[in-house]
C-alpha cells in the first residue's frame, strides 16, 4: 500500500513547548489509522501541523508526495485534505444543510455539491430530519455526524478526525464509526482517526500508532495493538 500521508521527524511546539518531539509515521492510501495516547502526547498538535494550523519547526509532512510545509490551512483543503477538530466547532447560528454546504467552499461543481449533501444525509439520517435546524439546536452526537458531514462535503482524499467519540453516547458511537467505515470501503476514503477510546478505534481501523510525550512509541496493525501489553494497560483497561 503505497503512502498517501507521510511525516518524517517533525517537530513542532507552543512558544518554549516541544509538543512534538521527532514524530514519524505513514497512512497507506485507502487505510483507516489510529492515533492514540493520552492527553498532552501531541496528538492533536500532529493533525493541526498536517492541516497547516501548526508550523513545524523541523521534519517533512508529505501528501500524496508534495510537501505541505509552508501550506496555508485552506491551500492543504484545496489539495484534497480535511479536518475534523475536536469539539465539533460547527455554526451553531446556521442551519444544518447551511453547515453542511460550507464544507463545500472550495468547490465549485454544483451538481457534485448536490449529490454529495445526499450522500452525506442518507449516512446519517438523523441529518436528514433536521436539516432546517440551527447547529446549536442538535444533541452532541448529532454535531458530531454534522462535522463529519461538513469535512466529507469537501470531498477529501484524507479526512482527519480529532476524537470523535468525544462526549456521545455509545449507541451513537457505533453509529458513526459504521458510518466511516462505510465511507472508507465505498469511497476508499483515507482517514487518520485520534480518539481515546482506544477500544473502539482499534476495533474499527487497520492500523495504528501510539503516541507518548510528542513521540511515537509503539506502531502496529490495530489486531496486534489490542494484543500489546503495553497499550491494554495503559488504554484498554487491561
Amino acid at each position: 500500500m503505497t503512502a498517501l500521508l507521510e511525516l518524517r521527524s517533525v517537530q513542532a511546539g507552543y512558544g518554549a513547548v516541544r509538543a512534538l518531539q521527532g514524530v514519524s509515521l505513514e497512512v497507506g492510501r485507502g487505510a483507516m489509522v489510529a492515533l492514540l495516547g493520552s492527553n498532552g502526547a501531541g496528538k492533536s498538535t500532529t493533525l493541526k501541523v498536517i492541516s497547516g494550523m501548526v508550523k513545524p519547526t523541523a521534519g517533512e509532512v508529505l501528501f500524496d508526495g508534495r510537501s505541505l510545509v509552508g501550506m496555508t490551512p485552506n491551500q492543504i483543503v484545496r489539495l484534497g485534505l480535511a479536518h475534523v477538530p475536536e469539539g465539533r466547532k460547527i455554526f451553531k447560528d446556521l442551519m444544518v444543510a447551511e453547515n453542511l454546504r460550507m464544507g463545500a467552499y472550495t468547490r465549485s461543481d454544483s451538481a457534485g455539491i448536490k449529490q454529495d449533501m445526499e450522500m452525506v444525509l442518507q449516512l446519517f439520517p438523523r441529518l436528514a430530519e433536521r436539516s432546517r435546524q440551527l447547529g446549536g439546536s442538535l444533541s452532541g452526537g448529532e454535531q458530531q455526524m454534522l462535522a463529519i458531514g461538513r469535512g466529507l462535503m469537501a470531498r477529501p482524499s484524507l479526512l482527519m478526525l480529532d476524537e470523535p467519540s468525544l462526549g456521545i453516547a455509545p449507541n451513537l458511537v457505533i453509529d458513526i464509526f459504521a458510518a466511516l467505515r462505510k465511507i472508507n470501503q465505498e469511497r476508499g476514503m483515507t482517514m487518520l482517526i485520534v480518539e481515546q477510546n482506544a477500544q473502539v478505534v482499534l476495533k474499527n481501523t487497520t492500523s495504528g500508532y501510539v503516541m507518548q510525550v510528542g513521540r511515537v512509541a509503539v506502531q502496529g496493525a490495530s489486531d496486534e495493538l489490542r494484543r500489546n501489553k503495553e497499550v491494554v494497560e495503559s488504554y484498554l483497561g487491561g
